[in-house]
């Protein structure tokens, strides 16, 4: 007994310093989100893994409700892939040509599956780590979705995980539209509900419903048009009057969220290419 007072005694303050270190380290990457999703998703490759192994374990236990979910959205791509059929069908277009122009407008997309290993929801600048990375073609500023719809823009890679930047995020700035009508305004988050979110700069000429549906609407460089981002449940005015501001239910439950996939649309870079190439020019002028 005497030899371990002895011990302590005598290293008593590198003890202390050890311990002020991880108490340091431990708080640097709990309460800053940069710092805690570099170290998740480029350098800590086994707190990777110890996400990954238990969001397997979370898996496992709701695939049931995952595959009805899976078969809904089967059955609801079919009868948009019907409806599509029917309007090209009424332009007069052939289903043989219409069926190529189907395949040929779902050819140039790409999509890379992935799973989410972390996830928060009650902070305000909210991150998701998903188990894939720069080796599975995963780069910045891809868009990232899941079978129900929205869920963000991919924000920091590494080699095997990434960080997305969700829409639950008080930075997230994501292109919309009111479906079938064609106005366009922003998703934002206000940090509160995870379920609700509000579409802003709305013009006031626009003409739309409580419970017509929100989805992207492609004049961003990162998703496609069709993304289902949620539904209208409430319609006031933006905070100087000159447009309206929605609130939307998200389609996507971020608090079940398991599987997603990354959206590599090759045409969306060309145009981010043509775009900042634009702006070079106007720059130097």
């Amino acid at each position: 007994m005497q030899n371990i007072w002895l011990f302590f005694t005598r290293y008593y303050h590198w003890m202390m310093l050890f311990a002020l270190e991880l108490i340091s380290i431990a708080l640097l990457f709990r309460f800053n989100s940069y710092q805690g999703s570099v170290w998740v998703s480029s350098a800590n490759a086994v707190a990777g893994k110890v996400y990954e192994w238990q969001a397997s374990i979370e898996q496992f236990f709701s695939l049931t409700e995952r595959s009805e979910q899976l078969s809904r959205r089967n059955v609801e791509l079919e009868h948009q892939l019907w409806q599509m059929r029917q309007l090209l069908a009424e332009q007069g277009i052939d289903s043989v040509y219409a069926d190529s122009t189907i395949k040929s407008t779902l050819s140039r997309l790409t999509v890379i599956p992935a799973k989410v290993v972390s996830s928060t929801l009650n902070r305000p600048d909210n991150l998701i780590t998903i188990d894939r990375g720069r080796r599975d073609g995963v780069a910045p500023d891809m868009g990232v979705a899941c079978g129900t719809g929205l869920v963000g823009v991919v924000y920091l890679v590494g080699d095997y995980y990434s960080v997305v930047l969700p829409v639950l995020n008080v930075r997230s700035r994501i292109s919309c539209a009111i479906r079938d009508k064609g106005y366009f305004g922003y998703l934002l988050w206000d940090g509160k509900s995870a379920n609700e979110a509000y579409m802003e700069d709305i013009p006031r000429h626009a003409q739309f419903e409580k419970g017509e549906w929100i989805e992207t609407s492609g004049y961003s460089s990162i998703f496609p048009p069709g993304i289902t981002a949620g539904q209208i449940t409430g319609i006031s005015n933006s905070v100087d009057g000159l447009s309206y501001r929605l609130k939307i239910r998200l389609s996507t439950d971020f608090a079940r969220l398991r599987d997603v996939y990354v959206i590599n649309d090759p045409t969306i870079a060309e145009q981010t290419q043509i775009l900042q190439a634009a702006r070079d020019s106007l720059n130097s002028q």
